[in-house]
């Protein structure tokens, strides 16, 4: 036991002078993705706090009733969302929304493109799996460290340390939906010439739509389940006055802002949802 110890494998010291290499070659790389994405992230926490709180509530719920025509979520999302005004964290609950938006799309961009080739090649599937199981097994913290050392504070390292834990989530639910698309829609679309773009885009996709979602309300309650872990690199949001009730040992600030975060994953969870109809069809 003691022969195997002191001939230990370095692959920590691997990796941190793989980190080091890309710190060191590609810096440029990386602080230009840094500036992008934290210019993006703080335009978009602009727009949304520049809108008069009682607005955005007045547009998230009419946005519901369109999607939904459901009088009680539009009424549920007013009520949580006054809650929140009242409680003092809006602006935070808007600064974690544009969190979860750009982690959301930038994870859908990945995934979706992913999950169809992997659908499509067996044996990319089989050579991805592996490293999906370990992207969301292995602890978040531990991404925290590189993209801390790569991208500095602020809110791309938790952007970055968030993607990398979700985008599995997108990449299997496509996976799943396009491989189990009916084999006789399929051979109906192939005896008519269909071509493999048209069978995509007409057949498999419409067919894998239901997985799609379900990967993006995944992807959302995911990226929320970060906003704590990010806040640790200075990441804005609800995450930062959680981390704070921590530190202080203050309950009532934390369970708050706890609600707060729950109030937003309620409402992004029903808004995406598919309507029932759709879901029936």
């Amino acid at each position: 036991m003691e022969w195997l110890e002191s001939h230990k494998i370095p692959i920590g010291k691997w990796l941190a002078d793989f980190v080091d290499f890309l710190n060191d070659y590609l810096f440029w790389l990386f602080d230009g993705f840094t500036v992008s994405l934290e210019y993006v992230f703080d335009l978009t926490s602009l727009a949304l706090l520049s809108i008069p709180a009682f607005v955005m509530i007045a547009l998230i719920a009419g946005a519901a009733w369109w999607l939904h025509r459901s009088w009680k979520m539009s009424l549920f999302i007013v009520i949580s969302m006054l809650l929140i005004v009242n409680l003092g964290y809006w602006e935070d609950t808007m600064e974690t929304l544009s969190l979860v938006v750009w982690a959301t799309l930038l994870c859908l961009v990945i995934g979706i493109p992913v999950g169809i080739a992997a659908a499509h090649r067996p044996a990319m599937w089989v050579s991805i799996r592996p490293v999906l199981d370990m992207m969301q097994t292995i602890p978040t913290f531990v991404y925290l460290i590189p993209a801390l050392t790569l991208f500095g504070l602020g809110p791309v390292p938790g952007l970055v340390a968030t993607i990398i834990f979700v985008v599995p989530a997108p990449i299997r639910l496509t996976y799943l939906g396009v491989s189990s698309t009916p084999a006789p829609l399929i051979e109906a679309a192939e005896s008519f010439g269909a071509s493999k773009r048209q069978l995509l885009w007409k057949v498999e996709l419409p067919s894998a739509i239901p997985n799609i979602m379900a990967g993006l309300t995944q992807t959302i309650m995911l990226s929320l389940s970060m906003v704590v872990i990010a806040s640790m690199v200075a990441a804005p949001g609800l995450g930062i006055p959680i981390l704070r009730a921590i530190n202080q040992v203050n309950p009532a600030k934390g369970f708050e802002a706890g609600i707060a975060i729950v109030i937003v994953a309620i409402i992004m969870d029903r808004v995406c949802k598919l309507p029932e109809k759709k879901r029936r069809k």
